[in-house]
């Protein structure tokens, strides 16, 4: 049965999603931690953060994670359309429970930034996965 399981989840696409989710995640921590030491709000610096960031994981969850090959033009576009709309509900999600974790809860803003990524990194996958890279032969749960 944990076999089953592990082989269910530990395949090219989740190993690869993972590695590129660590990856976003740094780029996420490298211009937020950037921002907030040159006196940037941290407010101001996880908006920021966020769009860099989700420029990045569009391109190489395109091309690396789910192997999405076509660019013609109104394919690239829904995929952009959805990706960042997707993107940015999962970016309100982190100011948001960024801030109640920092201001609200007094938490230390970079343990914050840690337990936000995480839940962050399974919600994009899932959108992902279910909404917009899709296969065509793929049904929506």
């Amino acid at each position: 049965m944990l076999k089953k399981i592990w082989d269910k989840f530990m395949n090219r696409e989740v190993i690869s999603y993972l590695i590129f989710g660590v990856l976003t995640t740094l780029v996420n921590w490298v211009v937020y931690g950037m921002m907030v030491r040159t006196g940037v709000d941290y407010r101001i610096a996880t908006a920021a953060a966020w769009v860099v960031s989700v420029l990045f994981a569009f391109v190489v969850n395109k091309i690396f994670v789910f192997q999405s090959y076509d660019l013609h033009l109104a394919c690239v576009m829904k995929e952009v359309t959805s990706f960042t709309a997707c993107r940015a509900a999962s970016g309100v999600m982190e100011m948001v429970l960024m801030v109640i974790m920092v201001s609200w809860l007094n938490m230390d803003e970079y343990v914050s930034k840690v337990l936000v990524s995480i839940v962050v990194v399974v919600v994009n996958y899932v959108f992902s996965k279910l909404f917009i890279f899709r296969k065509s032969e793929e049904k929506p749960l």
